[in-house]
């Protein structure tokens, strides 16, 4: 019976995902997407971090590289996110309750973003030499139907990608008992930063946004903690070399 209640924890968070997205998804949602990328691109250039369009040139550059960054992008946030999860309701569901907690904080507040602040991503941006290396990957594009279901196209503001890795990595770094672990679990965000940038699917100011709310959503959930210290709090294990 628990399993099904997280189940529906997260899948009414995935809803309220799906009517923002329809919230945004139309011309003058479209329009304002691209203006506010437009906006950004002019931020980032202004204070010299605009390195995307050379990162993802030098990724495109090693075939190698660039399919690797494509089926992690499409990868991390479901797969290894859900397995993650899973992992941790299974082996440390003391602490998996903190998890949850903090997921459905951040997906909220990623939701209040993406009705807000509407931004199309790079590889929307071709003049900046950005490409989709998702789809041509894939075979597939965006705009399908079936990548639909699955992807907002202009959810680049937070980048949930690392959000997800920040929630599902620091967590199991502090759980894990093996120095290893911890180290391989601790670089996976900095992983999937690069691999964001690198398929054009966000900026890089999209990552730190994903990061801030990651925080928010560690944060809030340390606060509820105290509500129900023996249910909701953090509990991690004792590490060894």
């Amino acid at each position: 019976m628990d399993v099904l209640r997280q189940v529906l924890v997260f899948m009414v968070a995935y809803m309220a995902y799906r009517i923002a997205r329809g919230a945004v998804d139309d011309r003058v949602g479209a329009a304002a997407a691209f203006e506010h990328a437009r906006r950004l691109i002019g931020v980032e250039r202004s204070l010299g971090v605009f390195v995307e369009p050379h990162v993802q040139a030098w990724a495109v550059s090693k075939p190698v590289i660039i399919d690797a960054a494509s089926w992690i992008y499409i990868n991390a946030q479901f797969t290894v996110t859900i397995s993650a999860l899973v992992y941790l309701y299974l082996a440390h569901n003391r602490s998996f309750y903190f998890v949850r907690n903090m997921f459905a904080v951040a997906m909220a507040l990623a939701v209040v973003g993406y009705l807000l602040l509407p931004t199309a991503p790079p590889r929307f941006f071709p003049e900046w030499g950005f490409t989709d290396s998702v789809s041509d990957m894939l075979g597939v594009s965006h705009d399908s139907v079936a990548a639909n279901t699955l992807f907002n196209p202009y959810a680049a503001i937070p980048s949930m990608h690392v959000a997800f890795a920040l929630m599902i990595a620091v967590p199991i770094a502090r759980l894990a008992k093996h120095r290893i672990t911890r180290v391989v679990w601790s670089l996976y965000p900095l992983l999937v930063t690069f691999v964001i940038v690198a398929t054009a699917n966000h900026f890089l100011t999209d990552a730190l946004a994903g990061a801030l709310t990651a925080a928010l959503g560690a944060s809030t959930a340390a606060w509820l903690a105290h509500a129900r210290p023996a249910a909701w709090a953090f509990r991690p294990a004792p590490a060894t070399s």
